[in-house]
């Protein structure tokens, strides 16, 4: 499975955000610290804001800020409204099943679990854990873990 590049500007227009509670921040600025597309990236935010994550202010001292606390944010919440469908094959849609073997085949029941699975770690997650630093991450084995990878 692969999130698409919108998605993958969604979260990291979020994580910007995020990361500078205090801070209004500007198209412009996000774009540069990504090395990103501004056209895209107008884009993404315009939906982030139809869809309430973030408050879009215009004007000289306009700019982008976190519509509520990162705390309140699910991650599985972006990834739902960013992610045309998480179809992962086309049986997964009755309406595109043309698989010949759909009926009798396992594969798509497996595939949907790991798919629940995944979207299952994101909605217990937010978007303050993801711009947590490693050393207070919620997992204190995997931030050690994640921490010696670093130091080698």
């Amino acid at each position: 499975m692969k999130l698409t590049i919108y998605t993958d500007y969604s979260l990291r227009v979020l994580l910007y955000l995020a990361s500078k509670p205090d801070v209004t921040a500007t198209i412009t600025e996000i774009t540069e610290y990504y090395d990103i597309s501004r056209n895209h990236l107008v884009k993404v935010v315009h939906n982030l804001g139809i869809h309430e994550f973030i408050i879009t202010s215009r004007g000289k001292n306009g700019g982008i800020r976190l519509a509520r606390p990162a705390e309140e944010i699910r991650l599985s919440d972006v990834v739902r409204k960013t992610e045309p469908d998480m179809d992962l094959l086309e049986c997964f849609n009755p309406k595109t099943d043309n698989c010949v073997i759909s009926p009798t085949c396992r594969l798509k029941s497996m595939l949907y679990e790991g798919r629940s699975a995944f979207m299952a770690v994101l909605e217990k997650n937010t978007l303050a854990d993801a711009v947590r630093p490693i050393a207070q991450a919620k997992s204190g084995q995997a931030a050690r873990v994640n921490i010696a990878r670093l130091k080698r």
